[in-house]
């Protein structure tokens, strides 16, 4: 069904890194999204004047409510869809992730008013009417909201939209705050007890999670996190599928925005090699990366000696010493000079409790109980670990 759809009002909708189709996309979202839930606000309105149940009424303006969230997706995709400009040469694209966390805010708001209601309902009960008509409204209400979750959430996972997710979140909360609205006005109609209250007040619990949820799906990406590990494995293998280059570390990737993202990373290379052969090699990954994984990356030369025995074998000691203090350890920009310098840098994780300078002063001594002679001049990182 969301094929049919996409290639009804959006062409090239394959195309999931394209901004402009972003752009198409999340306008047809917030479109739809803000049509429905205007039109779902009018009728459960109209359901609480017949049933004259405040529970009721309250769903109706949390629709209303998610109506402005629509209006929030249909401004951000449109802000994010902006060229890059002299004040932000990376453009716009994290708008989407602000969009999707005023979302999640939104979806908060609704749970703390929804339960804030429900206690009311709890210390002062009030007698609730029921009619057919009533009981129509609000089940084709939670079918609206059913096929919107639905609809977001699959149009959201086509282009990788957290705004989208955060919209899917805050449907699949309406469904069930409609649904324990309407089994609160049976049961009082049917046990002559008030259990509306209760149910609302679980019902405001889900949401209030669920807004907290979605709002760490999108404060995440703002900021910053780790590249995937299996990315990271992909764009591994593919820089050491040439054979020039003998390994990568500190790899960086920054997020602005999705289908905006930057790489950095330092490939080690033979010192003795042709600087304009190895050159040409990391302009080949550099394109290679940006074909494949739709990223604009900068590899950053590291010229190292191998084939010397006494500098191997102490590149061997120092990994050794290092994996000693974190298994997970790794070195690398090793290199000897004069005066038994050893210089390398070690990448440890965040498991590691010593400070740096304690990982720096613990690898030195280590180190000097093997070998007395050496000068060890070391740079510690924990960002990423290879």
């Amino acid at each position: 069904m969301l094929d049919a759809i996409l290639r009804r009002f959006i062409p090239n909708d394959h195309q999931t890194h394209d901004s402009s189709l972003r752009e198409r996309c999340g306008l047809l979202a917030g479109g739809v999204g803000l049509g429905l839930n205007i039109l779902l606000f009018a009728v459960k309105l109209c359901a609480g004047v017949l049933t004259g149940a405040i529970s009721v009424t309250a769903d109706a303006f949390n629709n209303l409510s998610d109506a402005a969230g629509s209006a929030v997706t249909l401004a951000g995709f449109k802000l994010a869809s902006q060229r890059a400009d002299e004040r932000h040469p990376f453009g716009h694209g994290r708008i989407e992730y602000l969009a999707g966390l005023g979302v999640s805010l939104l979806i908060l708001l609704v749970g703390v008013e929804l339960g804030r209601g429900s206690l009311e309902k709890i210390f002062h009960p009030e007698e609730t009417a029921l009619t057919p008509l009533a009981v129509c409204l609000l089940l084709v209400s939670i079918a609206v909201k059913l096929w919107m979750g639905w609809f977001y959430a699959a149009l959201g996972k086509r282009i990788d939209s957290s705004a989208l997710c955060a919209a899917a979140t805050d449907a699949r909360s309406d469904v069930l705050a409609t649904s324990a609205v309407l089994l609160g006005l049976l049961a009082s109609r049917l046990f002559q007890v008030p259990l509306d209250g209760w149910l609302g007040l679980l019902v405001a619990a889900f949401i209030l999670r669920s807004g907290w949820g979605a709002a760490r799906d999108t404060l995440d990406p703002l900021l910053g996190t780790p590249p995937d590990p299996a990315m990271v494995a992909d764009i591994e293998a593919l820089i050491l599928s040439h054979p020039q280059i003998l390994g990568i570390h500190d790899l960086v990737i920054h997020d602005y925005g999705p289908g905006r993202r930057m790489m950095s990373v330092h490939a080690e290379v033979p010192a003795d090699g042709s600087l304009v052969e190895l050159h040409a090699v990391i302009d080949q990954a550099e394109r290679e990366l940006g074909e494949r994984f739709g990223l604009e990356a900068v590899i950053h030369l590291d010229p190292v000696e191998r084939g010397d025995p006494r500098s191997d074998r102490l590149r061997a000691l120092t990994e050794e010493l290092a994996r000693e203090l974190d298994p997970a350890a790794t070195v690398h920009d090793f290199r000897c000079g004069g005066g038994g310098q050893v210089a390398f840098d070690v990448v440890v994780s965040y498991d590691v409790t010593l400070s740096d300078e304690e990982v720096r002063q613990a690898l030195t001594e280590k180190l000097l109980a093997r070998e007395p002679g050496c000068a060890p001049v070391i740079g510690v990182d924990r960002s990423y670990v290879l």
